[in-house]
């Protein structure tokens, strides 16, 4: 199934890290864990819409790795897969 964002909606698949304690002990997957603030960029909708109805067209594309408010996306789940989807304005900067 594909999915794809409108107006200024981002698919974003969230990026897990591997978190370790300072001792050396790698947490697992199922250990209490803060929300990521990372991810990739899956699609992206065609933009903000305009009153005369045009299109801003967002500044991140398919495939960038983006930092997003913690809480600002909201979280779907396709199949087994996890996602998020983002406005344009909860998307803080693009890493390169």
């Amino acid at each position: 199934m594909k999915i794809k964002p409108l107006s200024d909606h981002i698919l974003i698949e969230p990026m897990k890290k591997e978190e370790q304690t300072k001792s050396g002990i790698l947490l697992p997957d199922t250990a209490e864990k803060e929300r990521p603030e990372q991810g990739r960029v899956i699609a992206v909708g065609p933009g903000r819409k305009l009153r005369n109805g045009k299109f801003i067209p967002l500044e991140v594309k398919e495939g960038n790795i983006v930092l997003f408010t913690k809480y600002g996306p909201n979280e779907v789940k396709v199949g087994d897969t996890e996602y998020l989807i983002a406005r344009e304005e909860d998307i803080l900067a693009i890493l390169e």
